[in-house]
């Protein structure tokens, strides 16, 4: 793999400029795919392992020999990769396009959380107490009545981990990331005083020399989004999230403690030939991937800019650079950072622009994931939190099953539908637990409507309610 970042990361108009250069997107600063199961239980990702502790067999050895002869890696099965396209008209370089490497490593999440790991975490979050765990989460904090300080931290890695300092209906809202949405007098601090409020945290989870964007402002708090180099390479989907008060001190934060483990190198393609792919997949219909839609909302606020809709004219959007890096994807469910093309690119009128990201990876080993049995039903949402940008929905599940949630925005109201997956030759004892799905919203909710599948509306829970804890192995 190339060691020279400059050769990967150039402007289309100008081959060979050097430096690192800041992506045009701004990323959420919470992570998406979280389940919380109960006030004092486990957070479990959204997307689980199926417990082999390997993605599949693809990506997840040591790292391999050159791709050819024995040392040829196994086939990368992207979960939902190749995606339909969305109808966004074709991709335009400005200029010439970088090479690139001739190959590059995936990263894999392995291993688990320690005790150790998750202290140091809160330690740096200011937390007393020794880590506690709770099914599959450790769990820090949080006072008897759930109104105090929590952090939560996935045992299976990456460990994704969640904090917030005040908790949504208590007295101390007025502080806590709860009432972001509503106006305050406090201005947010400065971003030098962001960043070094967010410092201990980033360094506790080994993420202290990140690129930090601490631009993004959310009522009286800022935060600080920390995107960590891995292999040498940007990351793209791996953000850490601190968010800073008024008062300087850190509220809420979300992120991974662990670092991924290189596996298997790929030959990978250049930014014309990825380019011309995507083109290829948005004009067929299929093969478009994650590359054929903005990954993050257009910071005009026009979420269908870059991603277009059904009788919505294509456009041509053009592409201003491109630079190589890792994009975070999953194989059966488990996270994988994949050698990726991040194309920057901006719509015809558009203020700002936002990044793209699409597989560089030869397509030969990027076959379509098998199908596996599945039965997948609406699910009723029992109530909503929200914070800053993020929607929480909370709803009765089984044990066995999985869950997904989605949002559509519009000016007066978000829907939310909520979806369950089985498998049917599983067996599962009969038990319902209540759940918390979080998901990210283009702009905070402010005075719009939350509604269900059904178009009813879906009540704020009630003040200081907690859910049970899961059941265990869940």
């Amino acid at each position: 793999m190339h060691s020279e970042r400059a050769d990967h990361d150039t402007d289309a108009g100008a081959e060979g400029a050097a430096g690192r250069r800041r992506r045009g997107a701004v990323t959420a600063s919470v992570a998406a795919a979280v389940l919380l199961a109960g006030g004092g239980g486990a957070y479990l990702t959204a997307t689980a392992s199926d417990g082999s502790g390997d993605p599949g067999g693809a990506g997840g050895g040591t790292a391999s020999a050159a791709p050819g002869g024995d040392g040829t890696p196994p086939p990368l099965a992207l979960d939902g990769y190749p995606a339909p396209s969305d109808g966004t008209g074709t991709y335009r370089a400005r200029g010439a396009l970088p090479d690139g490497p001739d190959s590059a490593p995936v990263y894999r999440a392995a291993g688990e959380v320690t005790k150790e790991e998750v202290a140091k975490l809160a330690r740096a979050l200011g937390l007393d107490g020794a880590p506690v765990a709770r099914g599959s989460a450790w769990t820090v904090g949080a006072d008897g009545d759930g109104s105090g300080p929590a952090l939560r931290v996935t045992r299976q890695a990456p460990g994704t981990w969640t904090f917030r300092r005040y908790a949504p209906g208590t007295d101390d809202c007025a502080k806590g990331p709860a009432c972001l949405i509503a106006p305050t007098a406090a201005d947010p601090v400065g971003e030098a005083a962001a960043k070094k409020a967010a410092a201990p945290v980033l360094e506790a989870v080994g993420q202290d020399g990140a690129d930090l964007d601490a631009g993004q402002v959310i009522g009286a708090q800022r935060v600080v989004n920390a995107d960590p180099e891995v292999g040498g390479l940007p990351t793209h989907d791996w953000t850490t999230g601190v968010t800073v008060g008024a008062g300087g001190e850190v509220v809420a934060g979300s992120g991974r403690v662990k670092a991924p483990v290189k596996g298997d190198t790929y030959p990978v393609l250049s930014a014309a030939k990825t380019l011309a792919l995507m083109n290829t997949g948005a004009a067929a219909g299929a093969g478009a991937g994650t590359g054929s839609c903005a990954s993050a909302v257009p910071l005009d606020g026009r979420p269908g800019a870059a991603c277009g809709s059904a009788g919505a004219p294509k456009e041509t959007v053009t592409v201003e650079r491109a630079v190589f890096g890792l994009a975070a994807h999953t194989v059966r469910g488990r996270p994988v950072l994949v050698p990726s093309w991040l194309f920057e690119a901006r719509a015809p009128g558009a203020r700002t622009g936002f990044t793209v990201p699409r597989p560089a990876v030869d397509p030969a080993y990027l076959p379509s994931p098998a199908p596996r049995p599945s039965q997948e039903r609406g699910v009723r949402v029992t109530g909503y939190t929200t914070a800053g940008r993020e929607l929480t929905v909370a709803f009765t599940g089984g044990v066995c099953a999985t869950y997904d949630a989605k949002a559509a925005e519009d000016a007066g109201q978000v829907k939310v539908t909520v979806t369950e997956s089985s498998d049917p030759e599983k067996v599962c004892v009969l038990i319902a637990e209540e759940y918390e799905l979080t998901v990210p919203l283009a702009k905070p909710l402010g005075d719009r409507t939350v509604v269900g599948r059904d178009g009813e509306r879906v009540p704020l829970a009630e003040r200081g309610a907690r859910l049970p804890a899961p059941a265990q192995g869940r």
